[in-house]
């Protein structure tokens, strides 16, 4: 049996644009997503659960590379209004009787592992600042970068969406108001400590993130998948 669980908050600015799905099949074979919009423009709010949904729902029968690339569909075309959403996110597939759990991701959603004793992360960020860190610019100008996303949902190709296999019993999908506004040691002792019940774990992450130093907290959504 695979448990699951599933948080999101609203963060300071206007209304809750991250969403999560968790999908399970007949045969026990789990799908999960976390979408985190980009913005918070007309349709974001109400078109990133579906997104959320449908990678959800594609990735438990078809993968997380399907999962995602079937959400990118739904809004690959900005609309009559030119104005349609966009997100980065994270999806996963687990079978009740497979070791590695799979995740696919485009944009700065992550995946991170729990075997028992530390937490490694599985993703790499697709962001300009990311980039310019792995080419040796120096980290105060490539950090002015992490908000720039080198891809994102809409955008997304089976070029664009990256694979990791996770051997660890517990894998948990952040949008980036979890991991961007949790200290790395923090995040550590809060799954160690909610390791063994996925839903009080993606809760307290959750509630965890905290506000900057002006004042802004971003939407923080969780989801824990336990084998």
């Amino acid at each position: 049996m695979i448990r699951t669980g599933l948080a999101t908050r609203e963060g300071t600015a206007l209304d809750n644009a991250d969403a999560a799905r968790v999908y399970r099949l007949a045969n026990g074979t789990v799908g999960a997503a976390v979408v985190d919009g980009i913005g918070h423009g007309p349709h974001t709010s109400a078109t990133v659960p579906l997104l959320a949904e449908v990678a959800a729902r594609i990735s438990a029968r078809r993968g997380p590379i399907a999962g995602l690339l079937t959400a990118s569909e739904l809004i690959a075309d900005a609309g009559a209004d030119g104005a349609e959403a966009d997100a980065v996110a994270v999806a996963l597939r687990a079978f009740p009787d497979d070791d590695v759990m799979v995740v696919n991701w485009t944009g700065d959603s992550r995946a991170y592992g729990w075997n028992g004793e530390r937490l490694e992360l599985y993703t790499d960020d697709h962001t300009v600042g990311k980039q310019l860190r792995a080419n040796g610019v120096a980290l105060n100008i490539a950090r002015a970068h992490d908000n720039w996303l080198r891809t994102s949902l809409a955008r997304a190709s089976i070029g664009t969406v990256y694979t990791a296999g996770i051997k660890d019993p517990l894998v948990i999908l952040t949008s980036d108001g979890v991991h961007d506004q949790i200290p790395e040691a923090e995040l550590t002792a809060l799954v160690r400590e909610h390791a063994d019940d996925p839903q009080a774990l993606a809760a307290a992450l959750v509630a965890a993130a905290r506000p900057d130093d002006t004042g802004y907290r971003d939407d923080a959504t969780a989801v824990v998948i336990s084998r």
